[in-house]
Formats: C-alpha cells, structure tokens, sequence
C-alpha cells in the first residue's frame, strides 16, 4: 500500500534530487498502490500532496492529448508516471539570441513505473499523447508556487514570465473535452 504520509516523510528525510529518484520510483513501481491512495485519475489537475519552501510535492493528472508549453522550474524535479504517457521534449536557451529564444535538444518519453530526475535549469515541454488520463507524481526541490519561472511562447519559442493562471485554465480546458467525449 501506498502510505502518502511515509512517502512525503521519506522525501523530507534526504530532499536530495539523487535520494528522492529512489523514493519516487519506490512509490511508482507499484502502480495500483499509488492509485489506491490517490484515488482513480478522473480529471486533469494538480493536486497538492506537500509543499514547503524546500519541497513540493504534487499528484500531477495530465488530460487526454494536453500539452503543456515550454517551462522551466528554477529547481530540480523528480517525475514518476504511476499510469499513462507523458512525453518530454527538452529545450536549451540559443546564445547570444535576444528575447529568450530556445531550440529543441532531445526528448524522452515516460511510461508507467518510469521515473525522471530533470537538473535545475532544465527547460521542458509536456505531451500526454494518448486519449486516456496520465498520473504522476511530481516532486520539486523547492517553492514551485514561490519561484519567478519562466515559459516560451510555443510559436515564436520567445520567453515571457509564468503565468500559473493561464497554466490552470489548460487543465479546465483538458476537463471541459473529457465532458464532451
């Protein structure tokens, strides 16, 4: 069984991005367990399980076909798919170019018991790419909340500041096509 309190315990005892991939893929490994707890995903969000100003924790349900835009968390982060797909295309900044300005530099796709650790200036773009919902348990070195991140426009790859708002309305938006299905 998966015992959310043990969890978050056992990530508080060495927040270390190195310790926490093990703890991570511990709690993912047993995909029934995870979902015994948290419960079936019956709708895209991101639903707080810990946070802290050193540690965030979140059960992260991506939508059917959602993707989220490029982004970077200022902190490392440790991602553990308990059911579903969530495909990763990994960008780099382009020196030297104003505005921001980032190109793809590499991909990788997590399945269901895989586990990825991303370093601190990493800049990522999300995919759920199947027609059903994705878990995962997203755990954050730091204030996800706090931190002044970034994102890039998807068409012109410029970067502009966060906005959390805009983020949550893609999750309603991924619901409002659920309904519709």
């Amino acid at each position: 069984m998966f015992d959310l309190e043990r969890f978050i315990a056992d990530c508080r005892a060495d927040p270390s991005a190195a310790a926490l991939r093990e703890t991570v893929a511990r709690a993912v490994g047993d995909p029934a367990a995870v979902i015994a707890r948290l419960g079936v995903p019956r709708a895209a969000g991101v639903q707080e399980l810990y946070h802290a100003k050193d540690l965030t924790i979140v059960n992260l349900v991506w939508g059917p076909m959602m993707t989220f835009f490029p982004h970077d968390h200022l902190m490392w982060a440790v991602i553990g798919i308990y059911t579903g797909r969530e495909d990763n295309i990994f960008w780099r900044r382009l020196p030297g170019v104003e505005g921001g300005k980032i190109e793809a530099a590499g991909a990788k796709s997590l399945g269901e018991k895989e586990v990825q650790v991303l370093g601190h200036d990493v800049i990522h773009s999300v995919t759920n790419p199947l027609s059903r919902l994705t878990g995962a348990i997203h755990v954050y070195g730091g204030d996800l909340y706090g931190a002044r991140r970034s994102e890039w426009d998807p068409e012109t790859l410029r970067e502009r500041p966060f906005d959390r708002e805009k983020d949550l309305r893609l999750f309603e938006e991924a619901n409002a096509g659920i309904a519709r299905r």
